[in-house]
């Protein structure tokens, strides 16, 4: 034989076997079975709470990957692990630690077990986490740091062994971020009988099961900043009979105004035939970083539509 072909043949040989090698590695992790927490981008699993209820489930979900089914349960024990908060933290926001998250007190969650199954032909395991979100701040947000600490059979996925679980809030109002309701409002110095017109919109934050936080006056709350948060802004409660109460969230200088028969301090659900809106009539006096003294009457204002099928949307 030519020994060029000799040659030609020798490593055509060595290349079929090692391809076919190859093949047979990616055929074996193509069919591997590996299990990993469900999340989304960095490995965080949000769910949101609604105040109105004193407790309410969320879920930690083991998910399995592969095409051949298994033959046993896959017993996992999961762990708390602060140190992947710190980790976020430094990778997210590194220096600006005024936007770092939290991690959520212990008196706000229970875990009943740490201890996930996926059933043995099944490709779904879950765990509930109990939160309480009572006091929780629309400011914030909370993790509950997880990670895979053991686990019986097959494969972890090593970029999926853990997850932060992001509590935030809800009432019937308003959704944590702020919802971002339609504002028609007069505005007018204490002093003078002119006003003037103002629109805009106005993010309405979630604070207890019947009570948010907006910015006073025309004073829309655009970015974010902590300070502004808390000393320009009020607090409205809704009440029996959809009447509100305007108190201030902090020390902001204000007075509810009572009597006015176009903004008179309401809370209400409008249909007009053709849409459904979240109407608030509000009047009050309040005092800008200047010390001046306005009287301010507005309108706030939001379609929606309920979808009782989706647990995320806001139902009342």
């Amino acid at each position: 034989m030519n020994k060029h072909i000799k040659i030609y043949l020798t490593v055509f040989l060595v290349f079929a076997s090692f391809s076919c090698n190859r093949y047979e590695v990616f055929e074996r992790e193509q069919y591997k079975n590996l299990f990993a927490l469900v999340s989304d981008d960095d490995n965080v699993s949000t769910w949101l709470h609604d105040l109105r209820l004193a407790e309410s489930e969320g879920y930690v979900t083991a998910s399995l990957g592969g095409t051949n089914p298994t033959g046993k349960d896959i017993r996992v024990t999961l762990v708390e692990d602060a140190g992947l908060i710190d980790d976020y933290n430094l990778v997210t926001y590194d220096v600006n630690r005024s936007r770092y998250i939290k991690a959520l007190d212990r008196s706000k969650y229970t875990i009943p077990s740490y201890d996930l199954v996926i059933p043995a032909g099944e490709v779904r395991g879950v765990i509930p986490v109990k939160i309480r979100p009572e006091g929780l701040s629309p400011d914030s947000s909370y993790f509950i740091a997880l990670r895979v600490d053991s686990y019986n059979a097959y494969e972890v996925n090593p970029d999926k062994d853990y997850l932060l679980y992001q509590v935030r809030i809800k009432n019937w109002w308003a959704s944590y971020g702020g919802t971002r309701y339609d504002q028609r409002a007069k505005k007018a110095e204490v002093s003078s009988a002119i006003s003037t017109d103002k629109f805009g919109n106005k993010l309405v934050f979630p604070l207890s099961e019947n009570s948010f936080r907006i910015m006073t006056g025309d004073m829309l709350n655009d970015g974010f900043d902590p300070y502004v948060y808390k000393h320009r802004s009020m607090k409205v409660t809704i009440l029996a009979g959809d009447k509100v109460k305007i108190e201030p969230y902090y020390d902001q200088e204000i007075t509810q105004n009572d009597g006015d028969a176009d903004y008179p301090n309401t809370a209400k659900v409008e249909d007009d035939g053709f849409k459904t809106y979240k109407t608030f009539l509000l009047a009050y006096t309040y005092k800008d970083a200047d010390g001046v003294l306005y009287n301010f009457r507005e309108e706030l204002r939001i379609d929606f539509k309920e979808d009782v099928n989706d647990p995320r949307i806001l139902t009342k």
